[in-house]
């Protein structure tokens, strides 16, 4: 059973006509027709950074420049808001499962949450290396010690502090406990935040496992087409309800200046719509991927064997064998579309990405097409045989058979050079 909400409801208009909770691709569809003050299907393309005030200069300071005919699509200065991020945070909002807002990038997203936390400690464990540059920035400002996850570190957090996690983590998406790292947090009086980059709804709700902000990458599944640079800052409900960090983290955004663009947003719009099958797809896909290259890795007479010490993804973790463990109530519908391969050696890293046709050798993630990146490039600290794969939205099995000749490639020249050197 449902109703027809009336027009002046807003954001809460779309929940509330229906008993059951809408789908994510429902809510990634639907949940900013509430902002529509005309009658086109798909959302304009604004690109003004400035709004004219109220002709009427007795309105004139009041409440915030609301235009009557747009009441949940008035604006002021684009360095604050603008219509097609309002628009992309209105989707996020509804899809993370808590209020969010946009930034110019991911790194910009987590630079603004340590400048807003102001935290004295920082304990961050594996994972992306442009985070580790970010609070070394930091450092350069004011006195922030940089911790690890180790146990011994750990107990130095203290009361303001942030623990901050990455899971699934760079390069390899194998993941973490997030309700481990949930009771450290309480026992220490510290902020628990999460870049859940790696594993964006449906795959994963960090807010379920207590933490307090979570970040996106914008840029990878979120965005889904490489074509924008996004961030992104999600608070907990309930902790928003109380401390209203939104409004504080949307104030200091202002001075910050790192907001999206207005095509930026709208291209953030545009691939909102199709995230759910975006992410359920490559999950899968990748899932098979790695379940194929591991069985061929542990045969014998499969040049797999030959060239691939090793995968690394949260499928491959033992956990994921228990039904009962924590990584399977943490990501119960899939483990996401990155994983890692380590080779033999450096050069045969350093030679597979020119092998492959479905494959495109560069760096970052998350797009709809399949990707390859031998990791050394962008990272020094990484191994130099791994190589960063994700899975775009191809067909498996054209994927294999791409990996598989790719193989026989590297095994050919191989024996080439063998040949050549005698």
């Amino acid at each position: 059973m449902m109703r027809h909400p009336s027009s002046n409801e807003g954001s809460h208009s779309l929940a509330t006509s229906f008993e059951h909770e809408l789908s994510i691709s429902s809510r990634a569809i639907h949940a900013d027709d509430y902002i529509n003050s005309h009658r086109a299907v798909a959302p304009p393309i604004h690109v003004s950074t400035t709004f004219r005030y109220n002709s009427d200069p007795d309105k004139l300071g009041q409440g915030g420049n609301i235009d009557p005919n747009a009441p949940h699509d008035s604006h002021t200065y684009s360095r604050d808001t603008a219509p097609n991020t309002t628009r992309l945070e209105t989707l996020l909002t509804s899809v993370l499962k808590g209020p969010s807002l946009t930034y110019s990038s991911g790194l910009a997203a987590f630079h603004a949450m340590l400048i807003f936390l102001n935290p004295s400690r920082i304990a961050i464990g594996h994972g992306y290396h442009g985070c580790h540059g970010v609070v070394a920035l930091l450092q350069k400002l004011k006195p922030l010690e940089q911790l690890t996850h180790s146990d011994l570190d750990l107990e130095k957090l203290q009361p303001g502090d942030v623990l901050h996690v990455e899971t699934p983590f760079n390069p390899t998406g194998e993941a973490v406990d997030l309700s481990y790292y949930r009771r450290i947090a309480t026992q220490r009086g510290a902020w628990l935040t999460c870049d859940a980059t790696f594993a964006p709804p449906p795959l994963q709700d960090p807010f379920v496992h207590g933490v307090d902000i979570v970040m996106h990458s914008g840029t990878k599944y979120l965005g889904g087409h490489s074509d924008i640079l996004c961030g992104v800052l999600t608070v907990r409900p309930d902790l928003e309800e109380t401390k209203r960090w939104i409004d504080g983290l949307r104030k200091e955004r202002v001075y910050l200046g790192s907001v999206m663009g207005s095509l930026e947003g709208w291209l953030g719009v545009r691939s909102m719509r199709t995230l759910e099958l975006r992410i359920e797809r490559q999950s899968r896909s990748a899932g098979e991927l790695v379940g194929w290259l591991e069985s061929a890795r542990l045969d014998a007479n499969s040049p797999v064997r030959q060239l691939v010490a090793k995968l690394l993804h949260a499928s491959l973790q033992p956990e994921a064998k228990n039904e009962a463990s924590w990584l399977r109530k943490q990501m119960p519908r899939g483990y996401g579309s990155v994983f890692a391969l380590v080779m033999t050696d450096e050069q045969l890293a350093r030679r597979l990405p020119s092998k492959l046709n479905l494959f495109h050798h560069a760096t970052s993630l998350g797009g709809v097409e399949s990707l390859i990146e031998w990791r050394a490039i962008s990272d020094a600290s990484i191994d130099r045989r791994l190589l960063r794969v994700n899975v775009g939205v191809e067909g498996t099995e054209d994927l294999k058979a791409d990996m598989l000749q790719a193989f026989m490639a590297l095994l050919a020249e191989r024996g080439e050079l063998v040949k050549d050197e005698k």
